[in-house]
């Protein structure tokens, strides 16, 4: 199966010329399927302190206007995260997009960190933690939204449900080589395929999208030379992998 992950530019100039690229690289390489970063249709607009509702307001109908084009990906599966609005709480809400089935959304993010540049558990709510897996033809997804790959018990967790895929969109910062360490240990731990994608800039966002096989070995990384990068992987080489140190582990 052919899978692209990508870093694309947190600058809404550069990346409207950025999502073209990638429109006609994704077409070009016939990707199966491709992750998106983090919220990737809006600026990330979380480095103010405060809520305010006029500026997730706007975020929320820039998301949502891109949203409705990535039906050009068709009839590659896309994987991302959106903006939600429930009532008076918001969410950041990780989905799966087919031709066949469209937009479903799959897991809420339950981890945030709060930081300078980072001051999401003051804009977003936690919903009900849930970690099951999505369902896609022959792929069992499990997402760990940025932080959420910090926390491995939970890409345990979806190797023992079976995960192949483990879909990690990232806002991250610069300090690459601990997300590195993160992200290749969900891989580990799960027995899955871990895909990584990131925004990027000059002065926070680290970019560096990456594919790791289920024994955490880096098999493709992307830069801002090469900003878009295609695995074709076998999905079976991670049913294989569960049977095998650590995933046999016992409880």
């Amino acid at each position: 199966m052919k899978v692209t992950v990508c870093e694309l530019p947190d600058n809404r100039d550069e990346f409207e010329s950025a999502w073209k690229d990638l429109l006609a690289y994704v077409r070009e390489q016939q990707s199966e399927l491709v992750l998106l970063p983090e919220l990737p249709f809006v600026a990330w607009f979380v480095r103010t302190p405060q809520f305010d509702a006029q500026v997730w307001q706007r975020a929320q109908t820039e998301h949502d206007a891109m949203m409705k084009q990535i039906s050009a990906l068709a009839p590659t599966t896309v994987l991302g995260t959106n903006l939600v609005t429930a009532g008076d709480q918001h969410f950041n809400r990780a989905f799966t997009w087919t031709e066949a089935q469209g937009y479903r959304g799959i897991h809420d993010k339950y981890y945030f960190p709060n930081e300078e540049d980072f001051y999401e558990r003051n804009w977003f709510d936690r919903n009900q933690r849930d970690f099951s897996l999505a369902r896609v033809q022959d792929l069992a997804i499990g997402f760990l939204i940025c932080t959420e790959v910090m926390f491995n018990e939970w890409a345990r967790y979806y190797g023992r449900q079976g995960a192949n895929i483990i879909a990690v969109p990232r806002a991250s910062s610069l300090n690459i080589e601990r997300w590195m360490v993160a992200i290749r240990m969900a891989a580990i731990a799960s027995g899955a395929f871990v895909l990584s994608s990131n925004r990027v800039d000059e002065n926070l966002f680290a970019g560096h999208g990456v594919i790791i096989d289920p024994d955490g070995e880096v098999l493709a990384t992307t830069s801002r030379q090469t900003p878009f990068v295609t695995v074709d992987i076998d999905l079976a080489s991670s049913a294989a992998a569960k049977k095998v140190y650590p995933r046999d582990v016992q409880e």
